[in-house]
């Protein structure tokens, strides 16, 4: 694609960013589109947090996607957020209109809709998430009304633990906080149905790691990874040895990319050609 002075930005920030796929896939829906659009990705210290949030309205940067670490503490320097947002916690989408920032959160509907496609059958089911950032309070509050039951782990015992309270409070959910060590999610895991993992342990470039030890899981499990790169994580490929059924997190960045491009564009971008060329890139082909 050419571009121009007319020539609209959009971006993403976090730290890392490097491993993102989304310049890629939005990128080219709005060729696919004819939109005279790019979409670039910035990696931003917590430090800079809010000097990026008045960059956006100073450079009039149309639209947003917030990734780690920030999903939280960027919502204090924003103008406006949804219902979704009230009850969450957290945003990964903001839109910017005449210099008002407008924020949701489409990783929600986004992991909602990934589970749902795969066959996973949500009713009735103990859900045990690792993590409780921002990516574990989306599917929380989204699956809240679906589940039996979730217990929230975390490496911070009080983080696990106020994020819990704070679902059970907006929900009535039966929804516990816990620590996550080998002892608690030995038991945990034996009782579950699905296993999440809300955390980047075994993002690129450590794609050795996983957030749970092979040994702790059951082929009872549905194993859920919202990482995406690489494809397939070592905590699923640990799941599938053991009979597991699994998802990665492409098809959550996919289908949380498809409801941020419809709000910033009107226009509905092509889910398959998201996917596809993240697949091209990867050589994987």
């Amino acid at each position: 694609m050419s571009y121009s002075g007319k020539t609209k930005v959009f971006c993403l920030i976090g730290h890392p960013v490097e491993h993102s796929f989304s310049p890629i896939m939005h990128n080219a829906n709005f060729q696919h589109l004819g939109l005279d659009y790019v979409y670039i990705a910035f990696d931003v210290h917590p430090d800079n947090l809010e000097n990026a949030v008045q960059a956006f309205r100073a450079l009039d940067i149309k639209g947003i996607n917030v990734t780690i670490p920030h999903k939280e503490a960027i919502i204090q320097y924003l103008d406006e957020i949804d219902t979704i947002v009230e009850k969450i916690g957290a945003i990964n989408t903001i839109k910017n209109e005449d210099g008002i920032l407008k924020a949701t959160n489409t990783d929600a509907g986004g992991a909602k809709k990934s589970l749902i496609d795969a066959g996973c059958e949500l009713s009735g089911k103990n859900i045990i998430l690792i993590g409780s950032g921002g990516v574990a309070r989306a599917i929380s509050f989204i699956l809240s009304d679906n589940v039996d039951k979730i217990v929230l782990t975390d490496v911070e015992k009080e983080r696990a633990i106020t994020l819990a309270a704070e679902v059970r409070e907006k929900t009535g959910a039966n929804v516990e906080g816990k620590i996550s060590n080998k002892k608690v999610l030995k038991q945990e895991i034996e009782k579950a149905h699905i296993l999440i993992n809300c955390t980047p342990i075994g993002m690129y470039p450590k794609i050795e790691m996983s957030p749970v030890p092979k040994a702790l899981l059951h082929s009872n499990l549905f194993v859920f990874d919202v990482v995406y790169n690489p494809i397939e994580t070592q905590l699923m490929k640990d799941a599938k040895e053991i009979g597991c059924k699994t998802l990665g997190g492409l098809d959550m960045l996919v289908n949380q990319g498809v409801l941020a491009f419809e709000w910033w564009t009107g226009k509905t971008p092509n889910s398959k050609l998201m996917k596809n060329k993240i697949i091209d890139f990867l050589g994987l082909k």
